[in-house]
């Protein structure tokens, strides 16, 4: 019987979700010609309504520790990968926010289409060479424009409770850039895990932890002092 009763809330969920999204792709082509600031307004206020229809639907709910670290300044933020939950509410809880995300999102209908508008920093990334000069020169770009930039450093969703490797792209940024990087660590695949359609009520932790100052140490330093730090974090 849980099982049919989570089939029911995830199928009442993901209905939600859909009309969302092509909701808010039918707004953004709407505010299209709009800067950039009023146009992820938009978007990430359907983020909220997401989060809300998640815990109405599904029984999901957010805690958040760590707001008083999140600096004033644009920075970059990494976070562990582990759902598809991290992608909507990152977005809407450090806006302004571009995100680094694999170019082939972008062919999505519709969903592909609100992240082209949201002008997220797509990369190619059977090219690795070409993708790290990418996220430089147009992450450099955004964090100049007061857009925070959001990097999952593990380069694609994992599982288990065990951090993946961590990619340097995300400190290098912060290093050519003189930003900061706001370590990030949730456990949203407890109950948002990839893979299944399935949601499992409960709460999301999500924990920010002191901006890492990037005046000292190479990318790969860094890059391991944010990684320790999320390790430890939940």
């Amino acid at each position: 019987m849980t099982k049919i009763w989570q089939s029911i809330r995830a199928l009442l969920f993901y209905s939600g979700l859909i009309l969302l999204v092509l909701l808010m792709t039918i707004a953004l082509c709407l505010v299209a010609i709009l800067p950039f600031r009023y146009r992820q307004r938009c978007v990430t206020f359907g983020n909220k309504l997401l989060m809300s229809w998640l815990r109405i639907t599904c029984g999901v709910k957010i805690k958040i520790e760590g707001l008083e670290n999140i600096p004033q300044q644009a920075c970059v933020v990494l976070s562990n990968h582990q759902s598809t939950w991290e992608t909507f509410f990152l977005q809407y809880l450090f806006v302004p926010a571009s995100v680094i995300l694999k170019r082939e999102l972008l062919w999505i209908p519709f969903f592909g289409w609100g992240l082209y508008f949201m002008r997220a920093i797509a990369i190619k990334r059977s090219n690795p060479a070409g993708a790290i000069r990418q996220v430089l020169k147009q992450g450099k770009k955004r964090l100049s424009q007061g857009i925070n930039v959001i990097i999952f450093p593990e380069g694609t969703r994992v599982r288990t409770p065990e951090l993946g490797a961590f990619m340097t792209s995300g400190a290098a940024l912060a290093k050519a850039a003189g930003a900061q990087i706001l370590p990030v660590r949730h456990n949203a695949g407890d109950y948002w895990p990839a893979g299944s359609w399935l949601k499992t009520p409960g709460t999301i932790t999500l924990a920010i932890g002191p901006p890492i100052e990037t005046t000292e140490g190479t990318p790969r330093e860094l890059t391991e002092q944010a990684r320790q730090w999320i390790g430890a974090a939940v």
